[in-house]
């Protein structure tokens, strides 16, 4: 699944799924622009496709901004020449039960989980239509189906794949392909960190079929076959990626 030639930009690439995901395409020959606002964090990932001689270029932008959102797209064109990927991976989680929950805890969520992607999609989707070939894939979540203490996450994962279907109807026409990834319990730092680690994870194995919590590898194949040519066919899916788990 050759990428060599091709731009892609991944949004919230600083760690976790982002970062492999932008390994893995650097590491099939795509032009990789990581973007994060934590500018350690995507310099480090910078660094990591640069070791293995691929080539990446971090660009700091809160993508939740409307005007910032524009000036990441435009960077990306200025150093590449364009765009044909956007991975729309950045999020956050602000949980609490709803009785909690304050109005700048829905916001941000909202703001970064669901605006930003349509932020980027509305950005970058001119190129793409231009050039008459786009591969967007949209991060969002098992979470979408509801869970207690994540009416944010939630409904912004749920506004992920509205906005994910919408936009294989609008640009199909356009050779844009628009799929949708939900992960379920995957092995990233924010995981690991949780206070009640090693409880929630013994929790979610005894309903999950496959009997292990997934790794960020594992989202980053099924990324680059999203993006890639095998998957052409392919636009206006939401594959969840769970162990079996739902």
């Amino acid at each position: 699944m050759d990428l060599t030639g091709k731009v892609a930009l991944v949004t919230g690439a600083g760690l976790g799924l982002g970062r492999a995901i932008s390994c893995r395409l650097a590491e099939n020959g795509a032009k990789v622009v990581v973007n994060d606002v934590a500018q350690k964090n995507g310099e480090a990932t910078v660094e990591i496709i640069k070791s293995g001689k691929g080539d990446a270029t971090f660009v700091k932008a809160d993508i939740s901004n409307w005007d910032a959102a524009k000036s990441l797209i435009e960077k990306v064109v200025e150093i590449y020449g364009t765009i044909d990927i956007l991975i729309n991976n950045a999020g956050i989680t602000r949980d609490m039960l709803m009785r909690d929950m304050k109005e700048s805890d829905w916001d941000s969520v909202l703001n970064i989980n669901l605006k930003g992607a349509f932020n980027c999609c509305k950005f970058a989707t001119p190129y793409m239509v231009e050039q008459k070939y786009g591969k967007i894939v949209n991060l969002s979540s098992r979470a979408h189906l509801g869970n207690p203490g994540q009416a944010n996450y939630s409904a912004s994962k749920a506004g992920i794949i509205g906005l994910t279907r919408s936009m294989a109807l609008e640009f199909g026409k356009y050779n844009i392909n628009v799929n949708a990834i939900a992960p379920g319990m995957i092995n990233t730092e924010g995981v690991k960190g949780l206070a009640k680690y090693e409880m929630v994870v013994e929790r979610a194995l005894k309903i999950t079929p496959l009997k292990r919590i997934g790794e960020p590898e594992d989202v980053a194949n099924l990324a680059h076959f999203l993006v890639s040519d095998y998957s052409s066919y392919i636009t206006g899916e939401i594959i969840h990626i769970t162990g079996g788990r739902y």
